[in-house]
Parts: C-alpha cells; sequence; structure tokens
C-alpha cells in the first residue's frame, strides 16, 4: 500500500473518529510514569499489513447462538493488530472456544469498525489505541460495568489506565517512541537526548517517525505531547521537528527500514521495531529521554451487543491471565512491553529504568481527530 493510500485510509479514519468522539467522558486515566517495556505497530520492522485480513471466515459473528461457558466450538471475533498468530492456538485450546481474528493496522481496523457501526461485525477489539477505543466507548459502543477475575492481578501502573466505567481493560504498555540513532553517524556525545533535540539543526532532515493517523501507537505517541505541552505548545514542538526536515512514514516498520536503510539517521521509534534492530545487529543505539517516552497501551474492550459475551469475557480474562502476557513477550514479534499483569517478567535486555509517559485517554480521544487532521496538515508540506 502506498502513502496516498494510507492517507485515504487515514482520511477515513478521522472522519470516523470525529463521529465516534461524540459524547460524554468516562475514563479517568492518568499520565503516568513507570519503568520498562516494548513497542508495537503491527509487527517486526518488516512487517507491514496492507489491509485488514481475517484468519477465519469473512463473517465474523455467523454463530448467532447464546454463549457457552465452555467454548463447545463458538466463534469469536476479534480485531486486533498484533500477535493474531500466538493467541489464536493458546485461546482456542484453553478455552474450546474458536477465534475469527481480524487483523490491520490502526486506522484500517478503526475504518473498519467505524463502517459497521450499525451492524457490528466484532466481538473484542485488542490494540494498542487506547484513545481510540475509549473514543469507542463515548459512542456507546462498548460493554461496561463487567471486572474480569484477573483484573486484580493487574499492576498499579495498569490499574490507573481502567476507566470507571471499566469498559476496557489494559493488557500491557510500551513505549510508542524512544529515540533511535545510527551509530555510524553519531556518536553517543552527539547523539540526541531528548525529544526537543530533533528539532536541532545538527539533525536537519535526519529524522523519521510514523504517522499518528495510520499507526496505532504513533497518535498515543503524539497526543502526549500536546497535552504535556498545551495544544499551541505541541503544534509549536512538531512544526519546529517537521521544519527541521524530519520524514513522516506511514508505519513503525518503514520507519526501521528508512533507518537501516539510511535515508534517516536519527528515528523516533517504537520499541519493539528499535530493540529487533539492535538484535538484529544493526548499527543502531537506543535513548530512553529523561522525560520519558510516550506510551502506547494496549487495551481489550467487548461490543455491548457481542451475541458471543461468555467467549468475549474469557477472551479478555486471557489477556490479563500472567501465563498469556509471559507468552507474549517470550514469544511474540512485540514482546518488549510492560505487562499490566503482575508476577511477568519483561525482556532482560530492556532499560531497566525506563519511564513511560502517557497522555489521558479521554483527553486524547476527545482531540483525536483535530490533532490527526493538524498533523496530516503540516506533515503534507
Amino acid at each position: 500500500m502506498n502513502l496516498m493510500q494510507h492517507r485515504k485510509l487515514a482520511a477515513l479514519a478521522i472522519v470516523g473518529l470525529s463521529l465516534t468522539a461524540a459524547g460524554c467522558g468516562n475514563a479517568n486515566n492518568n499520565n503516568s510514569g513507570a519503568a520498562a517495556a516494548t513497542a508495537s505497530d503491527s509487527a517486526a520492522p518488516s512487517s507491514a499489513a496492507a489491509s485488514p485480513s481475517e484468519s477465519a471466515s469473512a463473517s465474523p459473528s455467523e454463530s448467532a447462538s447464546a454463549s457457552t461457558p465452555a467454548g463447545n466450538g463458538e466463534t469469536l471475533t476479534v480485531y486486533l493488530n498484533d500477535f493474531d498468530t500466538i493467541v489464536k492456538p493458546m485461546f482456542e485450546a484453553q478455552t474450546g472456544y474458536k477465534l475469527n481474528i481480524v487483523s490491520g493496522n490502526g486506522a484500517e481496523i478503526m475504518s473498519r469498525i467505524e463502517a459497521e457501526k450499525g451492524n457490528p461485525h466484532w466481538d473484542v477489539v485488542w490494540m494498542d489505541a487506547m484513545p481510540s477505543i475509549e473514543g469507542l466507548g463515548k459512542a456507546g459502543q462498548l460493554m461496561e460495568g463487567w471486572e474480569p477475575t484477573a483484573a486484580a492481578g493487574l499492576t498499579d501502573f495498569a490499574k490507573a489506565f481502567v476507566p470507571a466505567n471499566k469498559a476496557y481493560y489494559p493488557t500491557g504498555a510500551h513505549a510508542a517512541g524512544v529515540i533511535v540513532y545510527n551509530t555510524k553517524a553519531f556518536s553517543a556525545a552527539n547523539a540526541p537526548k531528548s525529544w526537543a533535540d530533533l528539532a536541532d539543526a545538527k539533525y536537519k532532515g535526519t529524522v523519521g517517525m510514523a504517522d499518528p493517523a495510520v499507526a496505532a501507537p504513533a497518535y498515543p505517541f503524539v497526543s502526549w505531547f500536546f497535552q504535556d505541552k498545551g495544544s499551541e505548545g505541541g503544534q509549536t514542538f512538531f512544526d519546529d521537528v517537521l521544519k527541521n526536515g524530519a520524514h513522516v512514514y506511514p508505519k513503525n516498520p518503514n520507519v526501521a527500514k528508512a533507518l537501516t536503510g539510511g535515508e534517516i539517521k536519527v528515528a523516533a521509534l517504537q520499541e519493539s521495531n528499535a530493540y529487533t534492530l539492535k538484535n538484529d545487529g544493526e548499527p543502531i543505539e537506543i535513548v530512553w529521554p529523561e522525560e520519558g517516552a510516550p506510551a502506547s497501551v494496549r487495551v481489550a474492550a467487548i461490543q455491548k451487543n457481542s451475541a458471543h459475551q461468555d467467549a468475549a469475557k474469557a477472551f479478555v480474562e486471557f489477556l490479563l491471565d500472567p501465563k498469556t502476557q509471559q507468552a507474549l513477550i517470550d514469544e511474540g514479534d512485540e514482546s518488549y512491553f510492560q505487562p499490566s499483569a503482575t508476577g511477568v517478567t519483561m525482556k532482560a535486555d530492556r532499560a531497566q529504568n525506563a519511564k513511560l509517559v502517557a497522555a489521558d485517554a479521554s483527553w486524547a480521544s476527545e482531540h483525536e481527530a483535530e490533532i490527526k487532521q493538524w498533523f496530516a496538515d503540516r506533515s503534507v508540506k
């Protein structure tokens, strides 16, 4: 898919989000600092999903019968942007339910949900796009008031992201962007060390980042600056970075490819992509800025009118299970992240004092359409 096609999808997403953003607020997610973990966009740097794909039938909720607690082959449709190859066999083996997975990038999944608003085909959405899912809650699309048994095992960091109406639950958080630089172009002494450095003339034309209208974790990255600095401050910051010649790519894997290919020398890159490059022996180094790395929080939510609510609840319980999160860290492509369940061990090579910060989900949802539109207008100039 070329950049124009991504732009079209991004425009559809913006329109959709504008429609879903109306309504009353409900969450109380706060800016948070914390330590260590991973990133994601869709997969490792080389994998860029071109369009939503389905692992089973094209018609998600084909079994309209009432849910049964023990599974019995009932099919649950999950929309997600990562981990599809791991969760499907694990969940099916553990519960007896079948999974029909529809995968795509953030813009693709949200556009699909908006298009199906009058007749939802999904039972659960699970993505690292908390502001967008918060918007679905505001639009009345999510089941509220249910608390999974496994929620008792959430870390204090994760509990801060559970909204008051219990419309979704966090399954982990990762840095939507850390600073990565090519060690052949810059030494540790002259490499960027803070986000403000990306606007320094020393790095003119060398910086790259993902498009917040396309990549699921890129909007959480951008929105933190807008909330932390205020709307005008956020605009000034990104104006300065873009005027310094920053390149904007559809997704983080595209950013990683540009970095290893020499098109850029510095990147605001999702954590998993950054560590994957480093582990592959690429000449890059990772910097966790002292002010913190904006977090992308992956959350799971159940469609309000799902005909498979027992299966949907079983899937959310499964995602919050420490054994599942440990498997995602041990075996997943997006394995660098801070788990939401206690008792899970993060990657040993992840920065132990890494600091995550996150925009308030309700604020980020309320301003999502306008920030994405502002960014799209500026980045194409």
